[in-house]
């Protein structure tokens, strides 16, 4: 009969199977038209084009809003994502080989030309989607020339261009462009008629419509910065591969000789004192203070790792492609919901196995571990967006569907996943006994205390990854688009690599200082380089990025800081793996009495 946890996982295989697929095919219109067609336009945002996370809805300026403006529906996904989408008070039909042209009149007052100003004052730009394909443009200009700052021109743009490209029925293409010859000056605080204009021009092309979302996907680096891309991973992850290699080589001798040296002694004297990791072989397994704390960051830890290989392989098959609205982040809250069964099983079964007696307690510890500073992280940012009136604030409707996944999903399979995990029987093995009484640790130089270890540990696996990190933050915190997965799954396992290999050659010399407290020190130092990506966070923003202002700030180092915790918690559970494999391994090969 297969185990509790088996049958969560293949529960869990099987529903995201099904949510790639739906999130594949999310669009149910087969995006057909015929002559005269309306064809779906909506208007998405706007923002400062520097701080993406500081999005207001597109009316929120004053544009021309003639009509009726109804709100889509939408998923999940999309308003984590930060979308509200709204009808377009104007159409494009679908016209072949003809030039379409609406026009909208408006007289702004004064504090609508001043609103107009200040978002053109910090490059606000709009976005819309048109049969689901993005379009992008900024709303106005400031003429800069040889002026004084006072004496700046603040230009609106009042007609917009679209190109758009059609195979046979189908919509495959479409490019906006502001008019740079009709324009309306908004330099002054007075009333100011605006005349918008919307005109599309139709062109046929040959580009198969399953192909239409390639553009954004070459668009996102040009193949000169793909190259250099590929050049410098490749260059980064040979050099660190090689580095460790070397490192392995020498361990793997210093452990041979130690191999050899303690069987000779068992073979010259009985009595002879034994020195190194061998003397303190009744302590080595003697199970971590906080055993609770320590279970339960284990468990969120293969939770979340759990998570990464997931997300992993649904972008692999494609699941991910450019502007599939919302689909990320629905996949990141259906897959945790449906793995926390893994965190409280492997939570609660390490904890029984290290004589831990009140496993509710360490299951409720593990629930909260890295839920809770996320919650209070995010009720602070929410509270932030909603001052700001952004659309980065979820509505109280999306709120309630989250802790309602939590409530009914959430903590029912971590409660499984527990009652799997005490059930389980297992037993801690451990190939040495252990004394009644701790051996004293003796006086150690400072560069083997836990600050010093984790900076060595956590340096070697960031120096690997750190290339790829510019990448990965131009695209959540810009508005480049990630579509090389394949390279970044090949960094993500040279990071667990070098995590696992470097954690255990400091538990290594940390055992031969005759230091037997390595627990908590290798699930540290496994998970230290989450504290140097929170570093290069520092850098990125301060150095290769242009954001600014309170929100923007809050949001970026808010949830940076999460998804830092996050990986300190995963890559601390891989170190601790390792290393816990290594000590049975060394200690299983040598005779202990």
């Amino acid at each position: 009969m297969a185990s509790p946890m088996t049958m969560v996982f293949v529960v869990a295989v099987v529903f995201l199977a099904a949510v790639g697929t739906d999130i594949a095919s999310a669009n149910s219109s087969d995006h057909r038209y015929k002559e005269g067609d309306p064809v779906p336009l909506y208007a998405n945002k706007v923002g400062p084009f520097h701080n993406p996370s500081e999005t207001y809805r597109y009316f929120d300026l004053p544009y021309c809003s003639s009509g009726v403006v109804k709100d889509k529906t939408e998923a999940l996904g999309e308003l984590l994502n930060g979308d509200r989408l709204v009808s377009a008070p104007y159409e494009l039909e679908f016209m072949k080989d003809k030039d379409v042209r609406v026009v909208c009149k408006k007289e702004l007052s004064k504090e609508e030309v001043a609103q107009f100003r200040s978002a053109i004052s910090k490059d606000y730009y709009f976005q819309m989607y048109y049969d689901d394909l993005p379009i992008w443009g900024f709303i106005g200009k400031v003429d800069k020339e040889d002026k004084e700052p006072n004496e700046y021109k603040y230009y609106l743009y009042k007609h917009i261009h679209f190109d758009i490209l059609y195979n046979d029925d189908r919509v495959i293409e479409i490019n906006a462009r502001a008019n740079p010859d009709t324009l309306s000056d908004l330099t002054e605080d007075k009333e100011v008629n605006v005349e918008f204009v919307f005109s599309a021009k139709w062109k046929e092309t040959d580009i198969p419509f399953e192909k239409r979302m390639d553009k954004y996907s070459k668009s996102s680096f040009r193949s000169h910065d793909l190259e250099i891309h590929w050049f410098s991973i490749v260059n980064s992850c040979v050099t660190v591969l090689l580095l460790t290699g070397f490192l392995a080589t020498i361990l793997m001798r210093v452990l041979k000789n130690d191999f050899v040296k303690y069987a000779h002694d068992e073979e010259s004297a009985e009595d002879q004192e034994e020195t190194g990791w061998k003397y303190i072989h009744g302590d080595v397994f003697r199970f971590p203070a906080y055993k609770s704390f320590f279970t339960a960051a284990v468990g969120s830890g293969t939770q979340l790792f759990t998570l990464t290989v997931f997300i992993f392989l649904l972008a692999l098959v494609g699941v991910f492609y450019p502007y599939n609205r919302g689909a990320l982040f629905t996949a990141l809250v259906v897959i945790y919901a449906l793995t926390s069964g893994i965190a409280g099983y492997t939570a609660t079964s390490v904890y029984c196995q290290l004589e831990g007696t009140n496993w509710v307690r360490n299951l409720l510890l593990t629930g909260f571990l890295f839920c809770g500073p996320l919650f209070l992280t995010f009720c602070f940012l929410n509270t932030v967006a909603i001052a700001y009136k952004s659309t980065a604030a979820l509505p109280f409707g999306t709120i309630v569907v989250i802790v309602l996944i939590w409530t009914l999903v959430t903590s029912p399979l971590l409660i499984l996943g527990g009652i799997a995990g005490k059930n389980s029987k297992a037993e801690f093995q451990a190939p040495c006994r252990t004394t009644k009484y701790p051996r004293e640790i003796p006086p150690l130089p400072w560069y083997r205390g836990a600050l010093p270890q984790m900076a060595m540990a956590g340096f070697l696996p960031f120096s690997a990854i750190y290339i790829e990190l510019y990448y990965i933050f131009a695209s959540v915190w810009g508005h480049r688009i990630y579509t090389i997965y394949s390279i970044l799954f090949i960094v993500f396992i040279i990071l667990l690599i070098v995590t696992a290999f470097i954690t255990v050659a400091l538990t290594y010399f940390q055992l031969a200082a005759e230091d037997h407290e390595w627990w908590w020190r290798s699930f540290l130092c496994g998970g230290s380089t989450g504290l140097f990506i929170y570093g290069y966070c520092l850098y990125y923003y301060y150095a290769r990025s242009d954001m600014s202002g309170f929100m923007q700030t809050s949001f970026f180092f808010g949830y940076m800081l999460c998804i830092c915790y996050g990986f300190f918690l995963m890559l601390g559970t891989v170190g601790f793996r390792a290393a816990l494999l290594f000590v049975r391994h060394i200690y299983r090969s040598i005779k202990c009495e």
